[in-house]
């Protein structure tokens, strides 16, 4: 049983102050940057909040969503921008190449926009392999003319032996944004639905699985993949969406405690409905690794009105990166800015931001 917007609680139930506990946060004053700056958790929000936002701090800005939505003429463009140094640079189900025309079109995408061209910037580490880099650039040109994208301008630079880890990538990306389409964190209101659109931590592992030697009876692959046609598939169902995210780092937790926090509401989850294939929970296990933390590049979250959640599940059901989709809780007005969940054993935990860094370098 969950507190109630008093704070009270029923008989036999657990307090939000309970669940919280004593434990302290992690040190916040760091004379050095550390890997776990990187993680999508508490440092990395630390760190944007301390140190980036003081000095470019407006209106556009502000949300820390996937990408900025910006007024122009009589149409709103979505700008997004991201970098990738995942290691190692090919992995099961894909490469960094892939990944990062995915990543940006999928930030794109959680803003409402129809993805429409990119950028390309390459750092690159004297002695990598010409190989490598023909194999990257020919994966991003398939990636683009999947996802109905073009790459239109992009820059070259290359660092000492030694100096990187052979590519390095960033992408940008704008879009245009439909007419009535309102996506924005603190649009999550008591009531809504949260469906993520398939099994979670597919990504971070198959990273993980490469680097620890894994070998399992099915392989593990990356679920990176382009959402914009599943978002259209959504938009199609109905237009009233309220908050998209894609749980890459910190995983699905990470990103629903941003968006708690974001709206001053709480979310309620239930351990039972998230998928996860067998595989990967045992990976995760394997490694002692909470799921829940771990990063997607091929999943999306939607936040909606309970009205719409079931048209809208069967819209995402019917389009091939959504078949698995499934609700998994649902937004409260009580303990606003926590993210709780339901155990199978019938016990109710905080799941809150990662503090530290689980799997460095997965995007």
């Amino acid at each position: 049983m969950l507190p109630d917007a008093s704070g009270q609680n029923e008989p036999g139930s657990t307090s939000l102050g309970a669940l919280l506990g004593t434990c302290p946060l992690p040190l916040s004053d760091y004379q050095e940057i550390v890997l776990a700056h990187g993680s999508g958790g508490k440092l990395s929000h630390q760190l944007i909040q301390k140190m980036v936002l003081p000095q470019f701090r407006n209106d556009f800005l502000e949300p820390l969503h996937d990408g900025a939505v910006l007024p122009f003429s009589n149409a709103r463009v979505a700008f997004s921008t991201d970098s990738y140094v995942v290691s190692p640079i090919f992995f099961p189900g894909g490469d960094i190449g892939k990944l990062a025309i995915h990543g940006t079109v999928n930030d794109l995408a959680m803003c409402g926009a129809r993805p429409l061209y990119l950028s390309a910037a390459f750092i690159l580490e004297e002695g990598t392999p010409m190989q490598d880099f023909w194999r990257v650039t020919q994966s991003m040109r398939e990636a683009a003319a999947s996802a109905g994208v073009i790459v239109v301008t992009g820059d070259t630079k290359v660092v000492d032996r030694g100096k990187a880890d052979k590519i390095f990538i960033n992408t940008s990306g704008i879009g245009i944004v439909p007419e009535g389409v309102r996506i924005h964190p603190a649009r999550a209101q008591p009531g809504d639905k949260i469906i993520v659109s398939g099994p979670i931590a597919a990504h971070g592992m198959a990273i993980m699985s490469v680097r620890e030697g894994l070998e399992f009876e099915t392989e593990i692959a990356s679920d990176t993949a382009p959402l914009n046609g599943l978002v259209e598939a959504i938009f199609a169902a109905s237009e009233d969406i309220h908050v998209l995210r894609d749980p890459t780092r910190g995983g699905i937790t990470s990103s629903l405690t941003e968006i708690a926090q974001t709206a001053q509401m709480g979310m309620l989850l239930a351990e039972d409905r998230i998928p996860i294939t067998e595989q990967v929970q045992g990976a995760c296990e394997i490694l002692g690794l909470d799921p829940l933390y771990v990063a997607n590049e091929g999943k999306l979250l939607a936040i909606v009105s309970d009205g719409d959640a079931a048209r809208i599940l069967d819209a995402m059901r019917s389009h091939p990166l959504g078949r698995d989709a499934a609700i998994i809780g649902e937004v409260t007005a009580d303990h606003p800015g926590f993210v709780l969940m339901k155990t199978r054993v019938g016990g109710t935990r905080v799941v809150d931001m990662l503090s530290g860094e689980q799997l460095p370098r997965i995007c």
